[in-house]
Parts: C-alpha cells; sequence; structure tokens
C-alpha cells in the first residue's frame, strides 16, 4: 500500500529518508506522496522526488502557511507552484484549504490565497496540468465546501485529508463527491464520532494516510515520530472496522489510490 499523506521534508526526517523509505517497505508500505506545505517546500520535494522512485509529491501552499511570504513579495509564487506541479512524480496539488481551530493566519487571509491557489490549479487544468486535489479542512467544512463548489474545479478529484469531523461533515464532502482520507486518530479512544462518520463513508471513497510525523496510530500514539510504515496499522483498523478481511480491504484501498493520483502498488 502508499501512504498517501506524509511529510519527508519536516525536520524529524531530515538525512533519515532513506532509512524510512526501507522501514515502510518492511512494514508493507511500498510508496509514499511526500506533501507541500508551502512554495519552496514544493521545490524541495521535486528534488527528493527524482533521489527516490517510490517517493511521490504535492504541490501547494497549506492554509496554516498563507502568511508566510519572502521580504517584499506580496504574494505566493503562483507561477513557480505551477513549475513544481508540472514534475511528472507530482501526482497531485496539495494540501490547500482552511483552519478555523486557530486564530492565526487570519481567516480572510487564509481564504485569499485559497481562492488564489484555486484560481491557479484551474488555469494550469486548461493547459494540461490536470492532477487532483487534496485538502485541508479543520473546523471549517461549512465555509470550505462553497469556495470549492465555486471553483469550477471538480470536486470528485478533491481528498479530505485527516478526517477528524463530525458524521455531518462526512455527509457534505460525499454529497459534493470528493474522497476522504483517514490518520492514526481514527483509533484513539476519544475519536467517537469520526469513527461514526467513518461508518457512513463508502469503501471506494477513503483512502489512508500518516501526515508524519503526527498522529501515529494506537498501539503506538506515543511514538515519535510517525513514520509512513505506521500507515498499515490505520489500514488495519479501518477495515475491522468495516467488518472487512485484510487481503479484501487491501486490494480496494490501492485500488482507490491507483484511481485517484493514478499511482500503483506492488504488494
Amino acid at each position: 500500500m502508499i501512504d498517501t499523506h506524509c511529510h519527508l521534508t519536516f525536520p524529524e526526517f531530515v538525512d533519515r529518508i532513506d532509512a524510512t523509505m526501507s522501514a515502510a517497505l518492511a512494514a508493507g508500505v511500498d510508496g509514499v506522496i511526500s506533501i507541500s506545505t508551502t512554495v519552496p517546500d514544493a521545490q524541495r520535494l521535486t528534488a527528493i522526488s527524482q533521489q527516490h522512485p517510490r517517493v511521490f509529491v504535492s504541490a501547494g501552499v497549506h492554509p496554516l502557511y498563507s502568511d508566510e511570504l519572502p521580504p517584499g513579495q506580496t504574494q505566493h509564487d503562483w507561477p513557480a507552484l505551477t513549475r513544481a506541479a508540472a514534475n511528472p512524480k507530482c501526482v497531485a496539488w496539495g494540501e490547500l484549504g482552511l483552519d478555523h481551530h486557530y486564530n492565526e493566519p487570519a481567516r480572510d487571509v487564509q481564504i485569499r490565497v485559497l481562492q488564489e491557489q484555486l484560481a491557479t490549479i484551474a488555469a494550469a487544468r486548461a493547459a494540461g496540468i490536470d492532477k487532483p486535489i487534496i485538502l485541508h479542512c479543520r473546523e471549517a467544512f461549512s465555509t470550505l465546501i462553497p469556495i470549492l463548489r465555486a471553483s469550477g474545479l471538480p470536486t470528485d478529484r478533491m481528498v479530505f485529508h485527516c478526517f477528524t469531523g463530525t458524521r455531518a461533515d462526512m455527509a457534505a464532502l460525499l454529497a459534493i463527491g470528493a474522497m476522504v482520507s483517514f490518520t492514526g486518530a481514527i483509533t484513539y479512544k476519544k475519536s467517537d464520532e469520526p469513527r461514526a462518520a467513518l461508518d457512513l463513508c463508502p469503501i471506494d471513497r477513503i483512502m489512508i494516510e500518516t501526515d508524519a510525523p503526527f498522529l501515529p496510530p494506537e498501539p503506538h500514539r506515543s511514538a515519535r515520530p510517525c513514520t509512513p510504515a505506521m500507515s498499515r496499522l490505520t489500514a488495519e483498523f479501518v477495515a475491522a472496522r468495516k467488518g472487512l478481511p485484510w487481503p479484501d480491504y487491501h486490494a480496494r484501498l490501492n485500488a482507490n489510490t491507483h484511481r485517484f493520483f493514478g499511482i500503483t502498488s506492488s504488494t
């Protein structure tokens, strides 16, 4: 299987990518998608993806980084982001979206950057760069979903990553045809509401990730950092919750990943 969302450019993985990928493979995780949070991050990931055959990447500006600009720069370098997205190892835009859990960056800044980014994606799509979108949405479904609808971009080509929302949130994203991805947080004792939401979600709309170095699944919640290898544990938990034998769920999970991102796994 593939860990569809991790952050190999974060400090926990500096100079440890080879070891991290070897440990993942030993756990049956033979590929990862390392996610961009800024334009420079997307550029770094382009180089990393060239060095590691089973590292795929994304290109996007995370809402919590939406106010981070180089001195003298008034907006993000969207042309540079588009160039990163054109890399064949780049399989998605993102992560982008809204985060209402924190007061900063200001919500109007997050929304402006989101809208600029969606316009950039629309222009790139018209020019032939047609890739799915990875969304960050924390306590912001009622604001984000109308913006996504208004963008004109195909909402069935979007995935809400690290879902920790409610049944109502799940119903809203399913209604627009989006995919949903779960981290180790779904295994936590206090995640009753997200698990109830998981019960609503059809198997063909689910993907699995770690968001490493964050959110290690049980029984390794105290482990730091979370690593891509741990995505296997979350996948097995979801399979059990759905009442499916692991081989059956494994095959369907890989089919979802292939269909959405256009990449395959040898396991």
